[in-house]
């Protein structure tokens, strides 16, 4: 079987007093430190899109480094 094709806007929005929010707009990209833990940008909110652009690009293979080094440490 094959899996849905993702929809154009991927980003989960909830409902709140009638009003979405997107819980990526405010909340941003997870971001893999060195020690394996997860965090989250804490000033994405106020980032200009091209800001979110730039942290998006290094951010996504600096994240698939350190994941790959952590799997290698584990075996």
């Amino acid at each position: 079987l094959a899996l849905p094709a993702p929809s154009d806007d991927d980003h989960v929005k909830l409902e709140v007093d009638g009003q979405a929010f997107s819980l990526y707009d405010k909340m941003g990209p997870t971001v893999v430190n060195t020690d394996g833990t997860l965090s989250r940008i804490a000033d994405w909110a106020e980032k200009t899109p091209a800001e979110r652009e730039r942290i998006l690009r290094v951010l996504g293979k600096r994240n698939m480094l350190r994941l790959d080094q952590k799997k290698a440490e584990l075996g």
